[in-house]
């Protein structure tokens, strides 16, 4: 029977034993199962070690920290060494573990860290990929609402004489990351799938505008 990670359910099995579900509905189970079809997709043209890939995969959400957290720049970091525990563990070879480790502190927007190698840019790009499209939209919503996040500025949707701010207002979002992610991709294959998605946000954003009564963006 085909499972979500063949064919390497038995590794699959023994990494996600080490984590905890804690009930976060934008990075869970789900997503990582995502993030792995995304990974596929960008590995099968650009290559790369598909096991290094699923560890990386699996682990790069391990440490949870909110959106809102202080501590949100860290959080890459932080997963990068519980996977580094996790495969110790497992008797992994240390260049497997740093090229693992690496992979996973580099995929965060928040981090800021250049991927360095072939494993990590194409995580990066799957991992980004799930933040836009349609996924990308129910995921921002749903994190948002998480906060107590509004969905808009019912008096200035589109801050035009306000700063933006994503912490109180989830249409903000759009503009201070999720309208930005494309243009940063690290493959060819996954800036190809990000413009397709790309254009989906911009479609929402423009159908909401002409909901609630706003002119379309300029």
């Amino acid at each position: 029977m085909t499972t979500p990670f063949s064919p390497y359910q038995p590794l699959a099995d023994a990494l996600l034993a080490h984590l905890p579900d804690d009930g976060d509905g934008a990075h869970d189970l789900a997503h990582l199962v995502r993030v792995w079809r995304n990974v596929q997709r960008i590995a099968a043209e650009e290559g790369g070690d598909r096991e290094l890939l699923l560890a990386a995969t699996l682990l790069h959400d391990g440490v949870h920290v909110a959106k809102n957290d202080p501590r949100r720049d860290r959080a890459s970091w932080l997963a990068a060494e519980q996977a580094r525990n996790i495969l110790d563990t497992l008797g992994w070879a240390a260049s497997h573990i740093d090229a693992v480790a690496h992979a996973i502190e580099s995929h965060s927007f928040s981090a800021n860290i250049t991927p360095q190698t072939l494993e990590a840019r194409v995580l990066q790009d799957a991992d980004r990929l799930d933040a836009l499209g349609a996924l990308g939209v129910a995921r921002c919503f749903y994190t948002a609402g998480t906060m107590g996040s509004a969905l808009y500025d019912v008096t200035d949707p589109q801050a035009h004489a306000r700063a933006l701010d994503d912490q109180r207002f989830t249409l903000d979002h759009f503009e201070t990351k999720l309208l930005t992610l494309s243009e940063g991709f690290q493959t060819a294959t996954g800036r190809q799938l990000a413009a397709q998605r790309h254009a989906r946000l911009l479609a929402f954003r423009e159908a909401l505008l002409e909901e609630i009564g706003e002119p379309p963006v300029e």
